[in-house]
């Protein structure tokens, strides 16, 4: 034990100090740092100031209650911000001057019913602005003001204010399995139940799938590479003669797996303080993003699906990196695992919106795909707690089979050299060695 402390201290020591961890560390969070400001930073290069952005204005010649039930409806939305300024009567480049002059983000026009053709017509309300587009949260808030007023308009006061809302009002669809209508679902939990898709949880699924992924990839590559240059330097002869080749291989996992938490939680830092930024609370308050809102299950499931499927790919990185004699041909071996990879990635990041198919089902149960896929069921679709806890113990088995396979690889591996050994010469060579 007191070696194996040796091997971790040391890799995670040699690791962390290397310039290519400290550049790619860098690298991200500054890449990080400009997605989150992203939004920002579009907003700043659009020309609006905060004060004329909110401003729009509405020309109602010949229907100024409908311009009145517009600006009622709008004024009642929670969290409102609009100001509409009234524009006189004028022909288009009248009434641009005027949106120009008050510096307004654009205006209303409310075509008069006449030039339609009819006078039963619902007048054409169209917005103009420099631009020629109008904003997503200016439409979600427009949209269904101008279809309360066309509602009013058709009905001619038939209708009550309350039934107006209840006719303006999306229908919701829903989805329920045959089992839960008929109230003979024993499978599930209150958590299964209660899983409802929010854009906390998909952001969170997301982040968790993506972590996973390029941990995996870096990490893994990276106990493979530093078992091959020791070997292809012949710094392994000296090695092994001081400490056990299984030694030498826990350690250097957990060494890497702890410069990995390290890494992480440099990322995870960085973005708490970009968020923490006023502006891009702002900026991020106007997608409905509440980060008290952050599904603290769905977080400790994906630490763990994401340790026990780091040291999975791990030991199989190691296994691979001990049978390369050159690090020229490290790439090729380690292509398997790339593709074993980047499958669960791949699955899980296309089904987000589909997690209960049959595709995302039996991946989950799959120990090499259901770090990532496991994590979208749970976060954004319904799953039992017999499903995860499976999923989980074939996780482990896999674990142990396959950490027992690459012990014996390592073994043998990380003294022959040469060309890339077959895998029945590795075969005939791992006979030798009982574990």
């Amino acid at each position: 034990m007191n070696r194996l402390g040796t091997v971790i201290g040391f890799t995670f020591k040699n690791k962390v100090r290397t310039k290519s961890f400290l550049i790619t560390t860098l690298l991200l969070a500054l890449l990080m740092t400009i997605g989150i400001h992203l939004p920002f930073l579009i907003q700043l290069f659009t020309g609006d100031d905060s004060g004329s952005s909110n401003k729009i204005g509405i020309a109602a010649e010949g229907h100024p209650e409908i311009a009145q039930q517009i600006e009622d409806y709008v004024s009642a939305l929670p969290e409102n911000e609009l100001q509409f300024v009234p524009l006189e009567q004028g022909d288009a480049a009248a009434l641009n001057k005027q949106a120009q002059d008050q510096k307004l983000a654009g205006y209303l026009e409310i075509a008069p019913a006449s030039a339609q053709g009819t006078s039963e017509a619902f007048p054409t309300v169209q917005y103009v602005s420099k631009s020629g587009s109008i904003p997503a949260d200016l439409q979600a808030a427009l949209q269904p003001a101008i279809e309360s007023a066309k509602t009013r308009f058709i009905t001619q006061g038939a209708l009550s204010d309350e039934q107006i809302k209840q006719l303006t009002t999306p229908a919701q669809l829903t989805a329920v399995s045959y089992d839960k209508l008929a109230g003979t679902d024993t499978g599930g939990t209150d958590e299964a139940e209660g899983s409802k898709f929010s854009p906390m949880n998909f952001i969170t699924v997301y982040v968790l799938m993506t972590l996973f992924f390029f941990s995996a990839m870096l990490t893994g590559n990276m106990i493979a590479s530093e078992v091959t240059s020791e070997k292809s330097s012949r710094v392994m002869e000296i090695l092994i003669t001081s400490v056990a080749p299984l030694t030498q291989m826990f350690g250097k996992v957990i060494g890497v797996f702890l410069v990995g938490l390290v890494q992480i939680g440099i990322f995870g830092v960085t973005i708490a303080i970009n968020l923490m930024l006023p502006y891009n609370r702002n900026v991020l308050a106007g997608f409905d993003l509440d980060f008290s809102q952050m599904p603290l299950d769905v977080l400790a499931y994906g630490l763990i699906f994401y340790i026990l499927g780091y040291f999975l790919y791990a030991l199989l990185y190691a296994a691979v990196g001990s049978i390369v004699s050159r690090t020229e041909d490290l790439g090729q071996a380690v292509t398997p695992l790339t593709m074993l990879s980047l499958a669960a990635f791949y699955i899980g990041i296309f089904s987000l919106n589909n997690t209960n198919s049959l595709l995302m089902k039996i991946s989950s149960f799959v120990p090499f795909t259901s770090p990532t896929t496991m994590i979208a069921r749970i976060g954004l679709g319904e799953i039992a707690f017999w499903e995860i806890l499976v999923s989980l113990v074939l996780l482990l088995a896999a674990i142990l089979f396959f950490g027992w396979l690459s012990a014996k690889i390592y073994r043998t591996g990380v003294l022959m050299y040469g060309k890339r050994p077959s895998f029945k010469e590795l075969r005939k060579a791992m006979k030798a060695y009982k574990i």
